[in-house]
């Protein structure tokens, strides 16, 4: 899974960018093979007139499936990154669970056809 961080309005620490990494191994590390890329987008949206305006954007892309988008402002930045990643989480797995709704016992399907094709080529050889 790649994962890129970028920081608008401020600078990117080490620190910031491993607490990023860190939390989403915690949070979508089990959907490791249909996540293709993750994209974190830090910004800093007041500027130095304070407030609630750090921001954590994530784009998470799925294979075979829409994007999932997360966007959360807080004014500490490490629960606005905290916050976006138990989302992005929690989407993801929702995501997840549909695409499995729709295609019911695909694999089992394509197994049987697999199966059903030896099959024929084996008595077809014997024969």
């Amino acid at each position: 899974m790649h994962i890129v961080t970028r920081a608008r309005g401020f600078d990117l620490s080490e620190e910031v960018r491993e607490h990023v990494r860190r939390r989403l191994g915690f949070s979508i590390d089990w959907a490791y093979d249909r996540v293709s890329s993750v994209l974190v987008v830090l910004s800093d949206v007041n500027g130095p007139r304070g407030g609630k305006d750090k921001r954590c954007r994530i784009q998470v892309a799925v294979t075979g499936a829409a994007d999932v988008l997360i966007d959360d402002t807080q004014a500490d930045l490490y629960v606005a990154i905290d916050r976006a990643v138990d989302r992005a989480g929690r989407t993801l797995a929702r995501h997840v669970a549909r695409q499995r709704q729709r295609q019911p016992g695909r694999s089992s399907e394509a197994r049987a056809v697999l199966l059903a094709g030896a099959q024929s080529d084996v008595a077809a050889t014997t024969a």
